[in-house]
């Protein structure tokens, strides 16, 4: 990357590329900050990592840095830092981050990161698991009369006590299921509908996923939305093959979202795109230029005004892996050429 953007060395401070290129670290203080408390430099000589002397010990006893090959350079946290623009002097500088003189290659940098090694696959079935496994025992506990606030901080202790972060934990009641896709928890209690989202984060990737409980028998119509969302995303997955274009599997999926009678649910929502060391490390669109790979993890999200479903799977050379899936679940299943594709139903209490 640095040979096709004729440059020398490179730094990283954002969160997600600090976790990338340290086999999962985490650089973050304030967990909504995207740049974190260390920088890594990459030189021709050498690698450094550079931070204050509040920072350092963490990043030696238990991210273990030092022991990956990573050389310390540590400032008193009160002074003024300029280590960064003396180790680069006379250097062609890229940067994800705004740097003086530097050159941004955080879009090159995205492109690598979704482009995932054996070890990244392990770890990103294990964050899956976890929360996985969150979810359910969060969405067990739900039941009527409940806030939405109360059902968030039960999904964030199950996410949490597996030591993953909940970066997104969306929670929707009854009819503001309807009224908004991206739903902040609120005082609202619960009757009979509930739909919980998970973002959790642990070694710097983030696995999504979605379920919704209903208590009562379903109505005729939430069924049918289902029942269309759940061969929506099916296809999205059928689709999400080494070598297609995501243009072209947003061009099938526009097609499907027809003919299951929903034609124009897709502009209400993002469909979702390529996971890593985001939720997503790109939003697909009808343009969108990249090109599905093995090794790939996405997070499809179709929606229909009322019901969504929303896994991340791994791309295999031969097929793929919903790594989020939770053994048990009610599943709604999609023959989609040949091959039977199940997705998640709403669990109904």
């Amino acid at each position: 990357m640095l040979t096709v953007h004729d440059l020398d060395a490179l730094m990283l401070q954002g969160v997600d590329n600090f976790a990338w290129a340290t086999c999962g670290a985490a650089s973050y203080i304030n967990t909504a900050d995207n740049q974190g408390v260390g920088a890594l430099l990459i030189t021709p000589e050498a690698h450094y990592l550079v931070t204050n002397n509040i920072e350092a010990p963490r990043f030696r006893r238990e991210e273990s840095l030092e022991a990956q090959g990573w050389e310390f350079i540590v400032s008193p946290w009160y002074e003024t830092d300029n280590t960064i623009t003396k180790l680069t002097n006379g250097l062609r500088l890229g940067a994800d981050i705004t740097f003086p003189n530097a050159t941004d290659v955080s879009a090159a940098l995205t492109n690598l990161r979704i482009n995932l090694l054996p070890e990244e696959q392990s770890r990103f079935k294990e964050v899956s698991l976890g929360c996985a496994s969150a979810m359910e025992q969060a969405i067990q506990r739900v039941e009527p009369g409940m806030t939405e606030f109360e059902i968030a901080a039960v999904l964030n202790k199950e996410t949490q006590q597996r030591g993953i972060l909940p970066i997104v934990n969306l929670i929707a009641t009854d009819e503001r299921i309807y009224n908004y896709r991206h739903p902040l928890p609120t005082g609202k209690k619960l009757e009979k509908y509930a739909m919980l989202v998970l973002c959790g984060r642990m070694y710097g990737l983030v696995c999504s996923l979605t379920r919704l409980v209903h208590f009562g028998v379903l109505s005729d119509e939430l069924r049918r939305k289902t029942e269309a969302v759940a061969v929506i995303d099916a296809n999205f997955i059928a689709a999400t093959q080494p070598g297609k274009k995501i243009s072209e599997i947003f061009q099938i999926i526009q097609s499907i979202y027809t003919e299951v009678g929903f034609a124009d649910e897709w502009q209400l929502h993002h469909q979702g795109g390529p996971a890593a060391y985001n939720p997503r490390e790109d939003i697909a669109t009808p343009t969108s230029d990249k090109t599905v790979a093995a090794g790939q993890a996405y997070a499809w999200n179709p929606s229909i005004t009322g019901t969504k479903s929303e896994d991340t799977i791994l791309v295999l050379d031969d097929g793929f892996e919903i790594m989020s899936e939770i053994p048990g679940w009610p599943k709604l299943s999609t023959n989609v050429g040949g091959l039977e594709i199940t997705r998640p139903a709403i669990l109904e209490k």
